[in-house]
């Protein structure tokens, strides 16, 4: 029997003692409303002087202000009310400093900010260069290196890169705000790397991951909490990766839709992926990926429908820098997803290395079939430096359920898989895969199929 325990730890969000009583309209620092004049400097104007006089509510009321990058300070909330709209410039002297931290909004070192409303954060993100090489594009809001940050019902769109950034903070809460991004590469939704998190009730519809965590310093991306999110991508729903240095600890994502992209303007994968004949799918619904080292441990997903994804589940250990890290201790349960792909789940490491204490509980996964002959005797390379995404190994396993690979103790609990075309190859296959409990998997209310490769240790119930 295995075992998870998981403990979350979110500490206790205090975006006072400050108020935010005293209000400073930007209008009276001279911006105007017009979509043409530059408004950088009014605004900032308007913030400098709310957190100098001890903090308090900038205001963006209704209609179209055209600004530069904007730094928010101390004590300050920043609110954009009904039908006002912050619309980036289109130049890029506009955004100084570096790739690091060129961004329309930023929130660097900074505690007590706050950005709300129910107005538009529009980053015009086609007015910069459309490509992923393109190195001067800003972000749309970068928050870094803060504590007590919180982000509620604004609208951010057409950002020219990530749209939110989290890096490196503390004490941070998401609550019903939207995205819609998909007129540039790198067009990610959120971007998680920091700890006590708390994201609720958001909508994003990105055209690269929706919803990534990532690692990208030494320190930990820990305590964090997803719920009632609507997600739709053309790259990953759910992801955790590539960038592992330091880990992922205690996380927990629930009660999630994913479902397809609004539209898909650079990838076509039905054009570049045999056996994808859908326009607009997703890769991977849940991504659980180090690859830089770093570590994985404490993750639970449940309650998750999707569709419109390539495939459900993409769990991989690898080495493609530093020493191989560690993927441990995550429970998957209550899915239910339909494919489009050949590319089945999968749980993988690299050899002399194991996937290890993952179960997988109660999926109904329809699986679009296809996989031929061929499909089911393909020799899977192992692609130990490779990039992870479902696509790594190939267009297919030869498996078309699941395919586990360098994995030990892990559980299969209540997994129902059917077929939409016929499929000669197994459910499920298992290779160097080491004390595996197997219980109530059924395929087209038959046995499940598997077949095995140096495996030892395998109980079916």
């Amino acid at each position: 029997m295995i075992k998870i325990f998981i403990s979350i730890v979110i500490g206790i969000f205090i975006i006072s003692p400050y108020a935010f009583s005293q209000s400073f309209n930007i209008i009276d620092y001279g911006a105007k409303p017009d979509g043409v004049t530059l408004n950088t400097v009014f605004i900032q104007q308007a913030i400098d002087v709310c957190s100098d006089q001890g903090g308090g509510t900038v205001i963006i009321p209704g209609g179209t202000f055209k600004t530069g990058s904007l730094v928010l300070k101390d004590h300050v909330k920043l609110q954009l009310e009904k039908n006002a709209i912050l619309l980036s410039s289109s130049d890029i002297m506009d955004f100084p400093g570096d790739q690091s931290s060129k961004s329309l909004i930023l929130i660097d070192q900074v505690e007590n900010v706050s950005l709300t409303g129910t107005g538009i954060i529009d980053g015009r993100g086609d007015a910069f260069t459309v490509a992923e090489a393109a190195p001067d594009r800003p972000f749309l809001v970068l928050v870094r290196d803060s504590k007590n940050i919180r982000i509620e019902g604004v609208s951010l769109r057409n950002s020219a890169f990530w749209t939110l950034k989290l890096l490196g903070n503390e004490k941070v809460k998401i609550n019903g705000i939207s995205i819609y991004s998909h007129v540039n590469y790198n067009n990610d939704g959120i971007d998680i790397d920091s700890k006590d998190v708390i994201i609720s009730d958001c909508i994003i519809d990105s055209d690269d991951d929706a919803l990534c965590f990532k690692s990208d310093r030494r320190s930990v991306c820990e305590n964090v909490v997803v719920t009632n999110c609507i997600l739709a991508s053309n790259c990953n729903f759910i992801k955790m990766g590539t960038s592992s240095f330091g880990g992922f600890r205690n996380i927990s994502i629930s009660n999630c839709i994913l479902r397809p992209a609004s539209e898909s303007n650079i990838r076509y994968w039905n054009k570049t992926i045999p056996g994808i004949t859908d326009s607009i799918t997703g890769i991977s619904g849940i991504a659980l990926e180090v690859v830089d080292g770093g570590f994985m441990d404490q993750v639970t997903i449940s309650n998750i429908s999707m569709r419109g994804v390539q495939t459900p589940v993409f769990i991989r250990l690898g080495s493609r820098r530093n020493p191989t890290g560690s993927l441990r201790n995550v429970l998957i349960s209550n899915i239910t997803a339909t494919t489009h792909s050949l590319i089945p789940s999968s749980i993988t490491a690299v050899p002399g290395f194991y996937v290890e204490n993952v179960v997988l509980r109660d999926m109904i996964i329809q699986c679009r079939g296809g996989g031929t002959e061929k499909d089911a005797r393909r020799q899977v390379p192992e692609m130990e430096k490779a990039y992870p995404e479902n696509r790594m190994f190939g267009y297919s396993l030869p498996a078309y359920g699941l395919y586990i690979r360098h994995a030990r103790n892990i559980t299969l609990d209540n997994i129902r898989l059917s077929l939409l075309n016929p499929d000669i190859r197994v459910a499920i296959w298992l290779e160097d895969a080491h004390q595996i409990e197997l219980r109530d998997l059924k395929a087209d209310e038959k046995e499940i199929q598997m077949n095995e490769v140096n495996t030892s240790g395998i109980s079916i119930k």
